[in-house]
């Protein structure tokens, strides 16, 4: 069982920064692939990024890839979404999700644990 616990939203003007966090229990941390996900009013859950287990390889939705960077401290068992250039349509609440293989993908149906959210607003 892997419990996750996200933090750092906020509001933030566009243009701005934001650095979200992610704190997982359990001891085998590197065996789990570690992804970012979002979800707007009214819209389907999204992929953000993800970064794999032993932190080696990382992925990013074109929407992304030039302005979000993923990365992981294992020894802290912590995950961390660096947000910059954000935009209005950023907003969203983001969740971090783990996924039981060190393997990444940026599909939500193979991320068994996931957190409870934490709120991103971009102010234009």
């Amino acid at each position: 069982q892997v419990q996750l616990v996200e933090s750092g939203g906020g509001l933030v003007q566009a243009g701005g920064s934001l650095r979200l966090s992610c704190a997982a229990s359990g001891r085998t941390f590197s065996r789990y692939a570690m992804g970012w996900f979002r979800q707007a009013p009214g819209k389907e859950r999204e992929f953000v990024s993800a970064i794999s287990g032993s932190g080696g390889g990382t992925s990013a939705a074109d929407s992304v890839k030039d302005r979000f960077s993923i990365s992981r401290e294992k020894d802290k068992n912590m995950v961390y979404l660096q947000m910059d250039s954000l935009k209005p349509e950023d907003t969203a609440v983001y969740y971090c999700a783990a996924r039981p293989s060190p393997l990444l993908i940026d599909q939500a149906y193979g991320y068994a644990y996931w957190g409870q959210g934490t709120q991103v607003t971009v102010s234009s």
